[in-house]
């Protein structure tokens, strides 16, 4: 599965790599920094499965890459999870009216967040959308 991490915070990249690399799982994660980087990425690639996106970022930011990414013919259907520190109510909404697959909250823990990246990444390799 092709993944594209968009995510501004060195230690969470290296985290979910460092999660991401004991899981018996065919992930080939690409990552970006921000919405804007994440775009200028997207152009070049010929198929992403799916998109684990941050708010929170400089220059772009997560909802307004959602925006940009909605109305390119090419990406528009492309699951979009939400990891993120925010657990603000009109954030969430925001989201999922921007077509967002789901909505997760980083947990604090080690532990708490590998058992949620392993269930978030474990539905989606056995979602049959990746079947066809």
């Amino acid at each position: 599965m092709k993944v594209l991490l968009i995510e501004d915070d060195k230690i969470e990249q290296m985290k979910l790599q460092r999660v991401t690399s004991k899981f018996d799982m065919n992930l080939e994660i690409t990552t970006a920094e921000n919405g804007e980087q994440a775009l200028e990425i997207l152009s070049t690639l010929e198929e992403v499965n799916l998109i684990v996106l941050d708010l929170n970022m400089p220059r772009m930011n997560g909802l307004e890459f959602l925006t940009e990414l909605r109305k390119n013919e090419k990406w528009k259907y492309v699951p979009v999870i939400i990891l993120t520190t925010s657990s603000h109510k009109e954030d969430i909404q925001r989201a999922y009216r921007l077509g967002i697959s789901g909505y997760l909250v980083k947990p604090l823990r080690y532990e708490d967040y590998s058992n949620l990246v392993s269930t978030m990444f474990n539905y989606w390799t056995n979602c049959e959308l990746f079947r066809f």
